[in-house]
């Protein structure tokens, strides 16, 4: 597989590994390659732009253009859609006892090769895992409601592993046999690489960023004249939907699964940790519904992302651990940074 990149943010492509071309005489005008970039597909470079022609002098008597007035505001503003991580700040004001139990909302890894089980054992700490909540699939009859005719849809773009279980899902319950020319954009390497428990990964056109939809705004620009497919929850990241609106692209954004509180009714009204962690804001919101009237006291709250950390404080919590951060991009990294500090003294 052939490895190529000409632009940090430009997405990535998996196909076969092309013919070399030969080498290009060195110029000043001529771009340097990028060093050790990576991507699975050599994307066309940007067109070299001709020499500008010397501009005529002006007629006498002719009215000079005005210069373009600097900060004027468009006809249609742009979304802000970062491009990077948006980074987090947790609360200093909480307690600093030492943390021996944490329980952490998410699936408990199928192995021990989790960077969490490394955690427990580094501090010695008792770590359990459970879901706050569940995703559900939503019904073929609920889906036809919608009138979203599969068949019409030759792009699809791919938030996370498990829009991918719910697009295929959909389409078998649809009898719709998704065609071999079908392209997929996929937000990260590791959701594009998911697509072949579906699909024969190198015989298909499959494109990915490095985490956010900005990263493929090029290569969908190149790919405008499809009609776009965007499987989603029915709690989805809205920046998603403002940039293509603002690429004025053809595209549908359909439901194909729903998040839900799990059931936490065994954990008979009390949380008996020193730190949960949560990711998402749903999550959070399972959190006091499950538990009604709940009050943080003494327990630490880790969320990881900005809209976890957000919910977490409009229902009033102290969010003592936080990611990512510039020192901690990772929750495992900012528990272990907590632990650390609060466990040594």
């Amino acid at each position: 597989m052939a490895v190529k990149n000409n632009n940090k943010n430009k997405a990535k492509v998996a196909v076969q590994k092309p013919a070399k071309a030969p080498k290009a005489s060195k110029t000043k005008e001529s771009p340097k390659a990028e060093k050790n970039a990576k991507s699975l597909k050599p994307v066309p470079d940007k067109e070299q732009p001709g020499a500008t022609m010397p501009e005529k002098p002006a007629k006498a008597g002719a009215k000079k253009s005005e210069p373009k007035k600097e900060g004027a505001e468009s006809a249609k503003p742009k979304p802000n859609i970062p491009s990077g991580p948006v980074y987090v700040e947790a609360d200093k004001s909480g307690p600093k006892n030492k943390i021996r139990t944490v329980l952490i909302s998410q699936p408990k890894p199928e192995n021990d090769k989790s960077p969490y089980i490394d955690l427990a054992r580094k501090y010695n700490v008792k770590l359990d895992f459970r879901q706050f909540i569940q995703v559900e699939g939503v019904p073929a009859r609920d889906f036809r409601q919608d009138r979203v005719n599969l068949s019409e849809y030759n792009a699809v773009i791919l938030t996370s592993r498990i829009a991918i279980d719910h697009y295929f899902r959909m389409c078998n319950e649809m009898r719709y046999s998704v065609p071999e020319t079908t392209k997929y954009f996929c937000l990260s390497e590791s959701i594009a690489y998911y697509l072949q428990k579906y699909v024969q990964y190198r015989k298909r056109k499959i494109f990915y960023g490095n985490q956010t939809i900005a990263d493929l705004v090029d290569v969908i620009k190149k790919h405008r004249e499809e009609k776009f497919l965007l499987p989603v929850s029915d709690v989805h990241r809205e920046q998603i939907v403002d940039l293509l609106d603002d690429l004025n692209l053809q595209y549908t954004k359909a439901t194909f699964y729903r998040t839900v509180s799990a059931d936490l009714s065994d954990f008979k009204g009390k949380l008996d940790y020193d730190v949960v962690v949560f990711f998402t804001p749903a999550g959070i919101q399972s959190l006091f519904k499950n538990f009604p009237g709940f009050k943080q006291g003494d327990l630490r709250i880790g969320a990881f992302g900005a809209a976890a950390v957000k919910e977490a404080r409009e229902h009033g919590l102290r969010v003592d651990i936080a990611a990512p951060t510039p020192q901690a991009p990772s929750m495992t990294m900012a528990l272990d940074n907590y632990i650390r500090e609060v466990n040594k003294r």
